[in-house]
């Protein structure tokens, strides 16, 4: 009787040793994602200043610059929602491919895809970008102008980074294959991708679709 108390009490701390790591390993994940929300929620605070700005510049703003309407068209800014549209569905794909343990090799290549989707979103930009400077409508131009590559570009950026992001998760899988931490911050990068979409359909309303109609 009196051994196998002992014995019992021998156990005892390494099951509540390995349950507290448990624990603070949940404690350290929620922090983690809700600081991620935070981040979120910080930058979405920021494309709204940057809409507000460049909304009232296109009004009061032009100066002797082309207005929105002179300036945008419809057509590639079509190609490049589409195009973000595609890549956020893919990202879907690799998620739940991700979640319901498919291939590694699989998930990556739906991860592949999305970027492929996201660089030539990047592209179609750029070229834009290229095409207005070349006109001569360069951010000097006015305020309108100038708020126009502030907002546009500040997303591209946020797409640039989610690009490069999503290669070194790559890399990750390859080398520390799908552990929970790598999920996670496929998870993240997930959230992240998924905000962009909707800050662009935000952008194209008021950008390109309400300058090309007013």
């Amino acid at each position: 009787m009196s051994a196998t108390t002992t014995n019992l009490g021998a156990h005892a701390p390494s099951h509540q040793g390995h349950d507290h790591g448990h624990a603070h390993g949940h404690d350290k994940s929620g922090t983690v994602i809700f600081g991620f929300w935070i981040f979120l929620m910080s930058d979405l605070i920021a494309f709204s200043l940057f809409i507000a700005t460049y909304a009232d510049a296109e009004w009061h703003g032009i100066a002797s610059g082309p207005s929105p309407h002179e300036l945008f068209s419809l057509g590639l800014p079509s190609i490049e929602t589409l195009a973000l549209l595609i890549s956020t569905f893919t990202f879907g794909l690799c998620t739940l491919g991700m979640k319901y343990n498919a291939t590694m090799q699989r998930t990556i290549g739906w991860l592949v895809v999305t970027l492929a989707f996201g660089a030539i979103f990047l592209g179609i930009e750029l070229y834009e970008f290229h095409e207005f400077w070349t006109e001569g409508n360069t951010p000097q131009v006015s305020g309108f102008l100038s708020a126009y590559y502030a907002l546009v570009g500040m997303h591209g950026l946020h797409v640039t980074s989610g690009i490069i992001w999503g290669l070194l998760l790559i890399v990750q899988m390859r080398t520390m294959g799908m552990t929970e931490l790598v999920k996670s911050r496929l998870m993240r990068l997930g959230l992240f991708w998924h905000m962009l979409d909707i800050v662009w359909i935000a952008l194209f309303t008021k950008i390109y679709l309400m300058g090309v109609l007013s």
